[in-house]
């Protein structure tokens, strides 16, 4: 599945963007793992990760479907810097993303 795809990454995450058939709207997977943390950890960083989708989901194009994956040091960034920070790492790959012609419009 991950070969049909496209990647880009930074240190804090990993987005997978995948196109899809029709124009609907689109759909976001959140994946952390346990090399982020205990439970407790890998929930407040898929919070935060939840609130940065929503405030950016204009800028994924419809049609696409997306699986970001948060990297260890995604935690750090969580805790030092909450939404502020999660969101600024996921602004960063989208815009990376658009330049390099995959998620975002």
């Amino acid at each position: 599945m991950y070969r049909q795809g496209r990647s880009v990454a930074n240190r804090y995450l990993v987005l997978y963007t995948f196109p899809r058939q029709g124009d609907g709207p689109s759909r976001v997977g959140l994946s952390v793992g346990r090399k982020v943390g205990g439970a407790v950890e890998r929930n407040h960083v898929k919070r935060l990760l939840r609130e940065a989708c929503t405030a950016q989901g204009q800028a994924i194009q419809p049609g696409q479907d997306v699986v970001l994956v948060a990297r260890a040091a995604a935690l750090e960034l969580a805790t030092t810097r909450g939404l502020e920070g999660i969101g600024g790492a996921l602004e960063e790959l989208l815009a990376k993303a658009h330049h390099e012609g995959g998620a975002s419009s």
